[in-house]
């Protein structure tokens, strides 16, 4: 079984920000799949879906992004969901609107997201959807920026951003990490 997350803040007031992508990436890989009912269990919303022949838990932490590994922790833990079978899908502020970039491992890059999954999973060892916002105009702090919603142009190209970042999760969940990161991490620098 996979464990797919995807990262963002509750409440109504968050639902058009950037730091919610990764919910509107989880809502439309759940669309994709033909998930089952989302159901509120271990401080998340939790659906199961198939991608090719895997088995999915969707996963939506319904706590404050920066406890959400609280509740991704305890997701794994329950389904008994090894780190290597953990994928998240986020916002990134050092990657330009639309870009991708699939990997693994590394830091948390100042996202408190995965700073609180690093330390609630014990490991940074998980697959990772960086999906970019770009960075905010110089003297904007960037913590108003990723609880902004997109400007009119970004909402233009957002479904499409949200389609390919879906298709990049399912391929690392039924193709592996590495043919996803072939794939996705090299087709915008060849449209670029």
């Amino acid at each position: 079984m996979w464990l797919v997350v995807g990262l963002g803040n509750p409440g109504p007031e968050y639902e058009g920000n950037r730091h919610n992508l990764g919910w509107m990436i989880a809502d439309e890989i759940h669309l994709r799949a033909r998930g089952g009912t989302w159901r509120r269990k271990l401080g998340a919303d939790l659906a199961e879906a198939m991608i090719g022949n895997e088995r999915v838990l969707l996963c939506k932490p319904m706590e404050y992004m920066n406890v959400s590994g609280q509740a991704v922790a305890r997701a794994a833990m329950f389904w008994r969901v090894p780190v290597d079978h953990v994928a998240v899908v986020h916002d990134d502020l050092d990657l330009p609107f639309g870009r991708l970039r699939l990997g693994t491992g590394g830091g948390h890059g100042g996202h408190n997201g995965l700073r609180s999954m690093i330390s609630d999973l014990g490991s940074p060892d998980f697959s990772r959807v960086r999906v970019g916002v770009g960075r905010p105009a110089q003297g904007r702090d960037s913590a108003d920026w990723v609880l902004s919603n997109f400007n009119a142009a970004e909402r233009k190209g957002l479904p499409s951003v949200i389609a390919e970042a879906a298709e990049a999760t399912e391929n690392i969940v039924s193709q592996g990490l590495s043919a996803a990161m072939n794939k996705f991490n090299t087709k915008k620098t060849e449209n670029t």
